[in-house]
C-alpha cells in the first residue's frame, strides 16, 4: 500500500497534467487554421454511483454517458476489490 506522501504526489501530478492538457487543447484549437466547424461538448458530474450528464448534442451526450457509466463501474469495482482485500 502506498503511503500518504506518494498519493499526494500522484494526485498533484494528475491535476497538473490535466491543466496542461486543457491549455494545450486551447492553443491547438485557437491556432488551427482552415476549416470552421461546430464545437460539441459535454460533461458529467458523478455523485456517488450516480452520473449526471449534460451535453450540447445527442452524440456528445451519448459519448459522455457511456464514459461516465464505464468510470462508475470501474470505481465500484475498485471499491469492492479494496473492501475484499482489506
Amino acid at each position: 500500500m502506498a503511503d500518504a506522501g506518494t498519493l499526494v504526489e500522484i494526485g498533484t501530478a494528475l491535476v497538473l497534467s490535466g491543466i496542461l492538457i486543457v491549455i494545450l487543447a486551447f492553443f491547438f484549437a485557437y491556432f488551427r487554421k482552415g476549416e470552421e466547424g461546430k464545437i460539441r461538448g459535454g460533461g458529467a458530474v458523478i455523485i456517488g454511483p450516480i452520473p449526471i450528464v449534460f451535453g450540447t448534442d445527442k452524440k456528445a451526450l451519448k459519448t459522455v454517458l457511456c464514459l461516465s457509466i464505464v468510470l462508475t463501474l470501474l470505481l465500484l469495482t475498485a471499491m469492492i476489490v479494496s473492501y475484499l482485500s482489506g
